[in-house]
């Protein structure tokens, strides 16, 4: 398929109701609305076209991102390539998801989760925060150092309730990642949660709601899912 033929495709695809749903949720223009799972029906018809999905991205269209993130290959993914969809992502639903699907298959993932993280910039930060949090899901425990993760969960006790909007919500996140993906932090990452209290985060005009990371965590323990990695963290 074409970039030409994947847009007007997209176009077609578009819906109303979902276009509504997603500019509620912060989406910019250009998008058309596209359901996920017709992206993700699309995605399996070009999976493995790196050049598409490098093009699909660099349109600006938020439908076309998020696309390019279902089928690009992060490991093939120049540092500059992922700086550049970072530093362009236009809402959360891509700096939050689709930056993070890729930048963790790299590797540089972990030392770009790092920069990203110091950065002013919301939807940066924020994008390092899940890129952190993909690897903790991903990689097996022989390959994170815990003390840094350790000092990362210190950190975010510290500051979380002063950091940004998004910011604030993907903090919270990574805990939740460190007390599911790593044994060794579950009980620790619960008594930040615990510590931590509520999160307080704008999330616009829908009936989002931010988790409770130590609720959450304990849900996770008493399925018997700790320490049970991914394949991926796409979806």
């Amino acid at each position: 398929m074409t970039l030409s033929t994947v847009m007007k495709e997209l176009e077609a695809k578009g819906s109303k109701d979902a276009k509504t749903r997603w500019s509620k949720h912060g989406a910019r223009e250009p998008f058309f609305g596209v359901k996920v799972e017709d992206l993700k029906k699309i995605g399996k018809q070009i999976k493995n076209d790196q050049q598409l999905a490098m093009d699909l991205y660099a349109t600006g269209n938020a439908d076309a991102m998020y696309l390019a993130g279902l089928v690009a290959n992060g490991a093939k993914m120049s540092r500059k390539e992922l700086q550049t969809w970072v530093e362009t992502a236009p809402w959360y639903m891509i700096s939050e998801y689709t930056v993070p699907w890729v930048a963790a298959e790299n590797e540089h993932g972990y030392e770009l989760g790092l920069e990203w993280i110091e950065s002013k910039e919301d939807h940066i930060a924020a994008s390092g925060w899940c890129t952190l949090a993909g690897l903790l899901a991903l990689k097996s425990d022989e390959e994170i150092n815990t003390y840094e993760i350790r000092t990362l969960l210190t950190r975010i006790a510290q500051t979380i309730h002063q950091s940004s909007n998004r910011t604030k919500y993907a903090m919270n996140g990574f805990v939740i990642a460190a007390g599911a993906y790593i044994p060794a932090l579950t009980n620790e990452a619960i008594a930040i949660g615990k510590k931590i209290g509520a999160v307080q985060v704008n999330m616009g005009d829908t009936a989002c709601k931010v988790p409770s990371s130590p609720e959450y965590i304990q849900k996770m323990k008493d399925k018997g899912y700790i320490g049970k990695k991914r394949k991926t963290i796409r979806c």
